[in-house]
């Protein structure tokens, strides 16, 4: 066994530290390092995942528009975001199992809180610490891979590794729609708090320390400022552009100020002695292209999950817990696509993984085009699990492309830049779907709401309608006809928030289908 072991460290491409782990623990330790990243990322992807069905009530209980509450989301996946960039210097800094303790600790007060706030902006808080732990953690799974599994059976341990993450988006809703109809919103923050507790003594059995003395790295706080200041006031911008108008001084402001901050945090990392990005990784055109690809895969995939609740509860009138069983099956399809996908991401070309990928994923959102009130529940179970299976499809080839090629010293500044920015393109997706959903709402309620004339037969024998069968209530003509008019008003309403869902999803294809430009621009690898 001993041989045996020495074979396969001298196949791997990994440290010292990492070494002496598997010759404690025998040559299967690669799995015990990888199970304790998944418990962590199945506690921190838990967490946004139950949120998103909770973000009705929500709004309910803070008596908050749809406008305050996407940054329950948006915020999160931002905050996700610059903990993907800080990733490689907190490890390089602390080491894997210092960091892990400490943002493991920090993602559990984040959940605490969020369960108590009584404060939208407290809750908001929350959710940016629960996001940038989740931001520092997920890149992990895929570094700690190219290290401790040779070439070749990579891709078959990113699928497998994945299950336990894609456990929670087809858990989640479930479990926190039991738990809001049973208790209250609130629970869902507090569940991610056992996951967490378990996490922190296997983080001291199976992740390394650092190698060696401590090494003497300065921060890049001018770039983190910089990068902080571009995303902030991009997504403020967008965000309450409808609200300002869009040709409004302070929207104008916002968004030229994101587009300086960006162009200075890049022309900062060019000159910067220790950059949170790492300029070179720039150099491998196929790197470039993968992250390409995973910006807009970001933004299409993030921006549909936070439409979805929000569509079954809000039209369909889905109780939470009847709205993550609808989206349950999806879940499982997705954890068991996975790792097949994985495994062909080692041995086929990944162009034809992510075209089909995307080609099911933009059929779904099509399909979704076509959903009303009275769509059945298994039709939008099944819509969504094909949906679910172009994502299990897409991801293994892009992260594996990206990483495949990447010398050592580059690959944990890889793993988390493309995390970071396909994370990115999801705050930029969530933000963008919100805006569009409330735009077409309102134009589709402007639309229908201008027929509704006084001379239209239609809204005349409508309203007589709706007076009559008030009749017998014992209200006056008058008293009548204004409460006929108070119900047609609201079931204009919900045909244009209907619309406005149906609009939102067509842009979702859109979205997605253009990611076919990106792919389409890869070589084919050298060995197929």
């Amino acid at each position: 066994m001993s041989a045996e072991l020495e074979t396969h460290l001298q196949a791997l491409n990994t440290t010292d530290n990492f070494k002496a782990l598997f010759r404690q623990h025998g040559i299967h330790y690669a799995w015990f390092a990888i199970g304790t990243v998944m418990i962590a990322m199945l506690a921190t992807l838990l967490s946004g995942t139950i949120v998103n069905v909770a973000i009705p009530q929500i709004m309910g209980s803070f008596g908050i528009g749809q406008d305050v509450a996407q940054w329950l989301s948006t915020g999160n996946l931002a905050a996700a975001a610059i903990g993907m960039i800080v990733q490689a210097w907190l490890a390089q800094t602390l080491g894997l199992r210092n960091m892990m303790l400490i943002v493991m600790l920090l993602f559990m007060a984040g959940s605490l809180i969020g369960g108590i706030s009584n404060d939208i902006s407290l809750l908001i808080f929350s959710r940016l610490l629960q996001g940038f732990a989740s931001g520092v953690i997920a890149p992990l799974s895929m570094s700690i891979i190219f290290q401790l599994f040779p070439s070749g059976r990579q891709g078959m341990a990113m699928g497998i590794s994945s299950i336990g993450a894609l456990l929670a988006p087809a858990l989640g809703p479930t479990i926190g729609g039991l738990l809001i109809d049973t208790f209250n919103w609130r629970y869902v923050f507090f569940l991610a708090v056992p996951f967490s507790l378990i996490c922190l003594p296997l983080t001291m059995l199976f992740l390394p320390e650092r190698d060696g003395p401590r090494p003497h790295l300065p921060f890049d706080w001018t770039g983190l400022c910089l990068m902080t200041a571009a995303i902030t006031s991009l997504l403020y911008g967008l965000s309450n552009g409808e609200k300002e108008g869009w040709s409004s001084e302070v929207i104008v402001l916002c968004l030229l100020l994101s587009i300086t901050c960006a162009y200075l945090f890049v022309h900062w990392q060019s000159k910067a002695p220790y950059p949170l990005i790492n300029l070179q990784l720039f150099n491998h055109r196929r790197y470039v292209i993968m992250v390409i690809i995973s910006f807009i895969f970001g933004a299409g995939l993030y921006g549909s999950s936070y439409l979805l609740p929000l569509f079954l509860q809000i039209v369909q009138e889905m109780s939470p817990t009847n709205a993550g069983i609808a989206m349950m099956p999806s879940g499982f399809i997705l954890a068991l696509v996975f790792p097949l996908a994985g495994r062909l991401a080692d041995r086929s070309d990944p162009r034809m993984l992510i075209t089909a990928g995307i080609f099911f994923f933009a059929c779904s959102c099509f399909l979704m085009v076509q959903a009303d009130p009275n769509t059945g529940f298994w039709t939008l179970a099944w819509w969504m699990v094909l949906g679910r299976v172009g994502i299990g499809l897409v991801m293994p080839p892009v992260s594996l492309g990206a990483l495949k090629n990447l010398p050592l010293e580059l690959l944990q500044q890889g793993s988390g830049t493309m995390t970071f920015i396909r994370q990115l393109g999801g705050a930029f997706g969530v933000n963008f779907m919100s805006v569009m959903l409330t735009r077409r709402t309102q134009f589709h309620l402007d639309t229908v709401t201008n027929t509704q004339a006084f001379d239209n037969s239609e809204t005349f024998e409508m309203t007589s309608q709706l007076s009559e069968h008030i009749l017998g209530y014992g209200l006056t003509f008058w008293d009548q006809y204004y409460i006929s008019i108070q119900i047609l008003a609201k079931l204009l309403y919900s045909q244009a928030v209907m619309l406005g869902f149906r609009d939102a999803f067509l842009i979702g294809a859109i979205v997605f289908l253009l990611t076919l430009i990106p792919t389409w621009i890869l070589r084919k690898p050298a060995n197929q």
